[in-house]
């Protein structure tokens, strides 16, 4: 496929996906919590287009409002993760000597550890829910942005417009704030785009494993780790939850890939070659 199509057609899913999570409440045919142990493990219906579960929930109601749990804890993640990267790695490249150090010697420990790890040993501290999932996921999540940031600061505080602004005495704020951020601002938010399908994947994990938001409230980690009991069974519950994650991570990761040329430095004067 093209890579202009691909773009388009992950453009597409991202489109579904978010105007799903925000119309759950009008598209969902049904109360998600609500069970009807009648009608328990059923398959496609008219009247359950993808089935129901194992107490008779309606499948496409809480793929719906999943949707919304993994929107909100991926924007909201990712946000926080960005900012709290983007702030201590240009500080650090700007600041450079021990302030550089110290940072860069925090940040490689962090990454060199397994993000999952520590979403998980947090989460067993701070509690199950969506407040500390999304603590735990933006706290593991921003020290990639970090080192980006850094690296860009580097490359960017001896430069000319850099220097003249420290000479006409303008601040560490001013010039991180005014000069180095909006150069580094159209990196960061490439790097971002393709982060976010990590930090899906990492909620998909936790629900998962039953570390995410709690029963009844639906989230597709959750509603494929039910599938998995029932595989046999019914294997809609696994399948749908699947497809709709794996159709997420794909066009985010596409999307990924395609910002950084978008703003490549020939179609866009703001970024700097490193």
């Amino acid at each position: 496929m093209p890579e202009r199509g691909r773009a388009r057609l992950a453009c597409t899913f991202l489109i579904l996906w978010t105007a799903g999570a925000l119309l759950a409440p009008l598209l969902a045919p049904a109360p998600y919590a609500t069970t009807d142990l009648s009608a328990r493990l059923q398959g496609p219906t008219w009247r359950h287009l993808l089935g129901t579960d194992d107490l008779g929930r309606d499948v496409l109601s809480r793929a719906l409002f999943g949707a919304r749990v993994s929107l909100a804890v991926t924007t909201i993640s990712l946000a926080l993760a960005l900012l709290l990267g983007t702030a201590v790695g240009l500080l650090s490249g700007y600041l450079a000597g021990t302030v550089d150090m110290i940072t860069g010697r925090v940040v490689d420990i962090l990454l060199a550890l397994p993000g999952i790890l520590l979403a998980i040993t947090l989460l067993a501290y701070v509690g199950r829910g969506l407040a500390p999932l999304v603590l735990a996921l933006s706290c593991t999540a921003w020290v990639g942005y970090a080192r980006v940031a850094r690296s860009l600061a580097l490359s960017l505080r001896e430069r000319e417009f850099v220097l003249a602004s420290r000479a006409a005495g303008a601040g560490t704020a001013h010039i991180v704030w005014r000069h180095l951020l909006p150069q580094a601002l159209p990196v960061l938010a490439a790097q971002a785009a393709a982060g976010g399908a990590g930090v899906l994947l990492s909620e998909a994990g936790l629900s998962f494993l039953g570390l995410g938001v709690q029963p009844p409230r639906p989230s597709w980690g959750e509603m494929l780790a039910t599938g998995c009991d029932v595989l046999l069974e019914a294997p809609h519950l696994a399948l749908v939850p699947g497809a709709l994650i794996f159709s997420a991570v794909w066009a985010l990761n596409v999307l990924g890939e395609e910002l950084p040329g978008d703003f490549a430095p020939e179609r866009s004067t703001r970024v700097v070659a490193l």
